[in-house]
């Protein structure tokens, strides 16, 4: 019942409520800033290069890559493949159109992250949609509540989804089973990490955290390779994507559970493009103008949808191998591996998303770090609390790998789907602030100067601000 409950508000939520958001929220963003995602393309490629004002300090890149290291996790494999499983190949499609579109609330929610953002004693960067809601809009209470929607998403939401992610790659083993498995696949995770979050296990968090960049490369090598071997059955592999893409009378004749849906509910949860999450990553850089955080923060959107899941969708339609809604998930990515890698191709997906899922966890951990500040008032909670909170975190991990996979999307989608309804009205409201952002950086850099930003060259208040006085 508890399922079923999750499964209609997952549906309502998102046909019609988001997708009529995030797509009137990207293209009035797409235009109002004609089209920053694609047209400075390579300068936010130059931009990545640019090392910090001082070495003590995050640069974007840094930033960028802690948001990325969110981003990319189990749903770029486990995501991607449920939705061609259910929604079918054209699910590919909408998710490309929706990064491009949606690579541009990404540009404005990160701009207004470095303009808001706040500064520590020490002189260190943070901040997020909670504080320009707070400081922008003057809406503390709506703060708290975007605040609320973040730790229910990342402490809740995504580490169910993440937990039961993981213990499904195991279902092609000959030892799974059903009643036996999950459970033990759950208490493992959860105790590995509860330690890491209980500050054992430093060792671990650092040998992954070098591990997971070159896991993710080598999948990018082996679905080019099993493309590779199947070169022939490209170009009807594209054309079934844009047919699929384009059936437009099985796309309305069953909305919710169409290749649309399932493209706009995957390419969200992958790549958070205007969801709330990145911009807490992105306040913590330190650059001279806010445009550059929000150029840099494009590249994110694109690495992960862009890139990686890509590289498993078209991995898994070129294999040629059954698709169904049996297989959806984890084991749709292992059989197409395993037709040129055998035995080991379903191992080497085990291993990935193990590492994946365990950085995934603890990154998601991060942003509620920042929420849980923000809700007391600005200060780090007590030892005691976060300790409660970590055992609690670990718990629901243990529950994530036991509950079945409809509430697991379900619980994933409404979580992230509330961040979503807050922060890009918002960000909508505020996008007039970005906009003059963008077109003062844009003037510096025609007139030879390096762009640097003042509060007041836009018509800002400085007493709302920390930083650009």
């Amino acid at each position: 019942m508890i399922t079923a409950i999750l499964d209609k508000i997952d549906s309502v939520m998102y046909y019609p409520i988001l997708i009529i958001v995030m797509t009137i929220a990207g293209l009035y963003f797409t235009i109002r800033t004609k089209g920053v995602q694609v047209r400075l393309f390579p300068e936010s490629v130059k931009l990545l290069m640019e090392p910090p004002e001082d070495k003590k300090n995050v640069s974007s890149l840094q930033a960028m890559l802690v948001s990325t290291a969110s981003r990319v996790g189990t749903g770029n494999i486990v995501g991607v493949s449920t939705a061609i499983c259910l929604g079918g190949p054209g699910a590919c499609f909408w998710m490309w159109i929706m990064c491009i579109v949606g690579a541009s609330s990404a540009f404005i929610e990160s701009t207004l992250a470095q303009i808001y953002k706040r500064k520590k004693p020490d002189g260190e960067c943070y901040g997020g949609p909670a504080y320009y809601i707070e400081k922008a809009l003057h809406a503390p209470i709506a703060a708290a509540v975007f605040c609320v929607f973040l730790i229910a998403t990342y402490a809740v939401g995504f580490n169910l989804l993440c937990s039961y992610n993981l213990q499904s790659t195991f279902a092609v083993y000959s030892f799974y089973n059903e009643k036996t498995t999950p459970f033990i696949i759950g208490a493992i995770l959860a105790v590995i990490t509860g330690y890491c979050l209980l500050g054992g296990g430093k060792r671990i968090v650092k040998l992954t955290s070098v591990i997971v960049p070159v896991m993710g490369i080598a999948y990018v090598v082996i679905s080019l390779v099993v493309i590779l071997r199947n070169i022939m059955s490209i170009p009807s592999m594209f054309a079934m994507i844009f047919k699929d893409a384009f059936d437009f009378k099985a796309i309305f004749g069953g909305m919710a559970g169409s290749c649309l849906i399932y493209g706009v509910k995957r390419g969200l949860y992958s790549n958070e493009a205007g969801v709330g999450s990145a911009p807490n990553a992105s306040a913590s850089a330190r650059v001279s103008h806010p445009a550059k955080q929000g150029l840099v923060q494009t590249l994110s959107v694109y690495i992960d949808t862009l890139l990686l899941c890509t590289a498993t969708a078209l991995m898994c339609l070129s294999s040629g191998v059954e698709r169904s809604e049996a297989v959806s998930g984890a084991p749709y990515v292992q059989n197409a591996i395993s037709t040129v890698f055998g035995k080991v191709g379903p191992t080497f997906i085990t291993i990935a998303m193990i590492l994946f899922a365990f950085t995934t966890l603890l990154g998601n951990l991060f942003y509620v770090d920042n929420a849980l500040i923000f809700l007391n008032r600005k200060k780090q909670p007590s030892k005691l609390f976060m300790n409660c909170f970590y055992i609690a975190s670990a718990l629901i991990i243990f529950v994530g790998a036991i509950i079945p996979m409809n509430a697991a999307w379900a619980a994933a989608d409404i979580t992230m789907g509330g961040m979503t309804l807050i922060n890009l009205p918002v960000c909508m409201i505020l996008g007039n602030v970005a906009v003059k952002t963008l077109k003062d950086y844009e003037k510096q850099k025609k007139e030879g100067k390096k762009p640097n930003f003042k509060a007041s060259d836009i018509g800002l208040d400085v007493d709302d601000l920390d930083f650009w006085k």
